[in-house]
């Protein structure tokens, strides 16, 4: 019988988060690589260019879909060290770092939608369906944008907390 109660596993759980984070850095990489596909994306609407419409949102689906296997993977690292036992201040570090997470995996599925949207439907002979294609993408765009400046939020807080806490375990050393 264990008197002490169970053994604090937060060393293990950050071990965990470790390889999260390598899954979350090919994200940013993919991100970074490729965050110029919007704008491309925006110009080639202005300019009626059926053909680039279809084939920068077809590239931007397999973007996302890359981004999305390596965000799932993430996140269920992130929730295994969150089912440790864990301390109260790394609980809330890695349920921030999750949302965050969830947020951006939410904000890449409106992205990936309007994305999709185009490459199927973007046709600018067709006034009527032109227009609503356009707009459903300035709608799942903004709802990106908003969707990403809330996962920074959550990012914010949780290294801030991850610094305070770094700050509380220096003090009592």
């Amino acid at each position: 019988i264990d008197i002490l109660g169970p053994s604090d596993e937060t060393a293990e759980a950050a071990a965990i988060v470790i390889e999260a984070n390598k899954d979350l850095k090919e994200i940013k990489v993919l991100y970074e690589k490729h965050e110029n596909k919007r704008e491309e994306l925006k110009k080639a609407m202005l300019a009626d260019d059926t053909a680039a419409v279809k084939k920068i949102s077809e590239d931007v689906v397999y973007i996302i879909n890359d981004g999305v296997k390596s965000g799932k993977g993430a996140l269920d690292k992130i929730d295994k060290a969150r089912e440790m036992n864990i301390n109260t201040d790394y609980e809330e570090y890695l349920r921030l770092k999750a949302e965050a997470l969830k947020k951006q995996l939410e904000a890449f599925e409106q992205y990936r939608q309007a994305a999709r949207k185009l490459k199927d439907n973007y046709d600018p002979k067709n006034d009527q369906l032109r227009a609503t294609v356009t707009q459903e993408f300035k709608e799942r765009s903004e709802n990106f944008q908003k969707l990403m400046e809330k996962s920074r939020d959550y990012s914010s807080q949780a290294n801030e907390l991850a610094k305070d806490a770094m700050k509380k375990q220096q003090e009592l050393e």
